[in-house]
């Protein structure tokens, strides 16, 4: 039985440039690794990162070591995929709300919709869920109503389609009648909307401010 209070063996250069690539978040150049470890030169860091990614290769792991922007990255293989699309489907949908998802719903189902028009079938302000939509990219401004007050009306991405595993609008499953806003969203409400209603920016829309 071996000594628990023995120490360990110290690590080798490649067991050091592998742990260096896990943690760093961008490329890691061979200067860099070079620099680190004390190297002669940038192609002997280039040859400890050949012997690691034949290592991973011999091994058959979920990992793999990809050449990006100069440098090297630790990288998932891509047969691995679809399984890691199945986890960010699940994370995604963990941390959506009901209101969250009664919205998105309104808007998959009826393809573009203003905010006025969800607030009536909801029944509630969707301000703050549509703005965490807009975050979240399942959402975008599709372009303004033309309507008084010309309020923004939106539309699923394909951030969307992603995560609930749709290959397109017509995958949503099937409801019986449709959706209908309740009450016709006035003139004065639709121009307060869009007197208060700002631009998402780049994250949520393809359109400028007041297009």
């Amino acid at each position: 039985m071996s000594d628990p209070s023995a120490k360990s063996e110290a690590p080798s250069p490649v067991e050091i440039v592998e742990a260096m690539l896990f943690a760093s978040d961008t490329p890691l150049e061979p200067e860099r690794i070079r620099e680190v470890l004390g190297l002669p030169d940038a192609a002997s860091a280039r040859a400890l990162v050949d012997e690691l990614r034949a290592r991973y290769e011999t091994a058959s792991r979920g990992l793999a070591i990809s050449d990006a922007g100069g440098g090297f990255r630790m990288v998932t293989r891509a047969e691995v995929a679809p399984w890691l699309v199945r986890l960010a489907r699940v994370r995604t949908r963990a941390r959506l709300s009901r209101p969250a998802l009664e919205t998105l719903a309104i808007i998959g189902y009826r393809h573009q919709v203003s905010r006025p028009e969800i607030d009536a079938i909801r029944g509630v302000n969707s301000d703050g869920v549509i703005d965490n939509l807009l975050e979240k990219r399942l959402i975008r401004v599709a372009g303004r109503k033309d309507a008084p007050g010309r309020p923004f009306v939106y539309e699923t991405t394909k951030e969307f389609l992603v995560a609930f595993g749709l290959r397109d609008l017509g995958d949503l499953p099937r409801v019986d009648g449709e959706l209908v806003v309740p009450e016709v969203v006035s003139a004065e409400s639709a121009n307060a909307e869009a007197q208060t209603e700002q631009d998402p920016g780049a994250g949520g829309s393809h359109l400028p401010a007041g297009g």
